[in-house]
């Protein structure tokens, strides 16, 4: 039987934006942290150029305003981006106070720039592991606190809704634990601070957990999405046979790297003034269309090229990074390496207001997992662990004021069915087929023909998980459907946006159309609107 629990609060997801709160939300009550493995196992950890933030007064701020309104491709909801600039500086100061390690040179903190930023103000942690380093520091002042609780290997399967005089509001989620057994919590408020859905493509650089399951309990609890076209591909990742994705950051870029075809040319200045330094979504498609063969099917290489770079230690200026390509007999310093674009980012997500607020009363949503629309069809390099410390605080803040009632449930529910060895292949099988379907027809290049194409091969999938799921839990089925819906999120939402903007790009319509389009798109159920913030 169901086991019965009540806290507080409710946090899902346990990066940047989810621990964050719990530290804020630990103030007043009692705080659980779920997350669907170690804590320190999030999109956060494998963050690797940095963080994003203006520490040199107001001249600066309103400088990384401009440069993400720029990236953003002018769907940026500008309250949301200053809340971000104008806020960042302290959540950051604050993070340093509570023992995050930033480089520094001559003791000062080391700023580098990236791509779209009009100067260096990205700070970095061991080179290249700035996510690692933000997250470590936030479990430890989280742990801490006595009122900070964590559910590990615990996966959310479903948020439930309370009946109050007002209105229905999220008031309690059913959780599985990694021996399949069901608990259900009451909470004051729930936060999904679940992290992206870069699994919902072949080609990620997103982790295994980031199969967007937060987005998707808020979509089948009610609440709306919105700018669910909006999926950044980050323009170099690793492109070995056998090898994952993976990240080669920005950063590399913002020290000098050159992009190459190839006949071992630099092609960056055919397609934006700032060259290897222009947005992602400009970055990425550039690579896509010079690693296009003349045949149907066939591709050519592309490469990043950092061997001019004598002057600079890129071992130790990118440890990580520099094992990782070790690992396939690759050096910086030396060799031409390989890559390709792959997803990366998630623009849009769980609408929320600037404070976290969905549309469903009692549930918030902060980080990858929420649509402020502060990163507009293209997110600036760097904002989003900025804007997980940022709106993770702010959320917590919120729910903090809601003043809400506990609703204790009292429901008792039979422990779902375990699923067969047989069963959980064909699960791999039908994700596997939605993944690739999905970089195949809904990736960086996107039109009418194919978006329907996708689907179709996601209905398929739908109604096949769909028929394994009667009566039947695990963990890797919550994903699955959670890679569906959000799969079919973006489907409409790209096909409902007949323009071509930021990081989504229609070859049917390559051009903006404002008079239509400027304004984000709202997804409540199959049904998609756009309207102005």
């Amino acid at each position: 039987m169901t086991r019965l629990m009540q806290v507080d609060y409710l946090v899902i997801g346990a990066g940047v934006a989810g621990l964050r709160a719990a530290i804020e939300l630990a103030q007043q009550g009692e705080v659980l942290v779920v997350t669907k493995e170690a804590v320190a196992e999030s999109n956060t950890h494998y963050a690797q150029g940095g963080i994003a933030v203006a520490m040199q007064g107001d001249e600066d701020i309103a400088l990384h305003l401009q440069d993400t309104l720029g990236a953003g491709d002018g769907l940026v909801h500008r309250p949301a981006a200053q809340v971000l600039v104008a806020e960042g500086p302290l959540r950051v100061a604050e993070l340093i106070q509570w023992g995050a390690n930033f480089d520094r040179e001559n003791g000062q903190l080391h700023r580098t720039r990236e791509g779209a930023h009009s100067l260096p103000r990205i700070l970095h942690a061991n080179g290249d592991a700035t996510g690692a380093e933000i997250s470590r520091s936030l479990a430890v002042f989280a742990a801490a606190h006595e009122r900070v609780h964590f559910a590990e290997w615990t996966t959310v399967t479903a948020l439930l809704l309370a009946s109050t005089p007002q209105a229905n509001r999220v008031a309690a989620a059913d959780l599985l634990d990694r021996d399949n057994c069901l608990q259900r919590v009451s909470a004051r408020a729930v936060l999904v601070a679940a992290g992206g859905a870069g699994q919902v493509y072949s080609d990620t650089t997103n982790p295994s957990v980031a199969t967007g399951d937060g987005i998707a309990l808020a979509a089948c609890a009610g609440a709306a999405l919105a700018d669910m076209e909006f999926y950044q591909f980050h323009p170099t990742a690793l492109s070995l046979p056998g090898a994952p994705r993976f990240l080669l950051s920005e950063a590399l870029r913002g020290e000098g790297a050159y992009l190459l075809n190839d006949r071992g040319e630099r092609f960056m200045h055919r397609y934006h003034p700032l060259l290897e330094l222009a947005p992602r979504d400009v970055v990425a498609r550039a690579i896509t269309r010079e690693s296009m063969g003349k045949a149907p099917g066939e591709t050519r290489l592309v490469h990043l090229d950092m061997r001019h770079k004598r002057g600079l230690d890129l071992h130790h200026r990118f440890p990580g990074i520099s094992a990782t390509l070790a690992k396939y007999g690759l050096d910086l310093a030396r060799d031409l390496i390989p890559i390709r674009p792959a997803a990366h980012y998630l623009m849009g997500g769980i609408k929320t207001d600037l404070d976290g607020r969905t549309t469903l009363p009692g549930l918030f949503a902060a980080g990858e997992a929420a649509c402020t629309g502060v990163h507009g069809a293209n997110r600036l390099a760097s904002n989003s662990l900025l804007e997980g410390l940022v709106f993770g605080a702010r959320a917590a803040r919120a729910m903090l004021a809601g003043d809400l009632p506990l609703t204790p449930s009292t429901a008792a529910l039979a422990a779902p069915l375990s699923l067969s060895a047989a069963e959980h292949a064909q699960i791999e099988q039908i994700v596997a087929r939605l993944q690739t379907a999905m970089w195949t027809y809904a990736g960086l290049l996107r039109e009418e023909s194919t978006l329907r194409q996708g689907l179709a091969v996601q209905q398929e999938c739908a109604a096949a998980l769909a028929t394994l799921a009667a009566g039947k839990s695990s963990r890797r089925l919550v994903e699955a459907l959670a890679l569906s819906r959000v799969a079919r999120a973006i489907l409409l939402s790209a096909l409902a946006r007949t323009e071509s903007r930021g990081a989504h790009y229609r070859n049917d319509y390559p051009q903006h159309d404002d008079a239509r389009f400027l304004r984000h798109s709202l997804l409540v159920g199959d049904s998609v609107t756009f309207e102005a913030w």
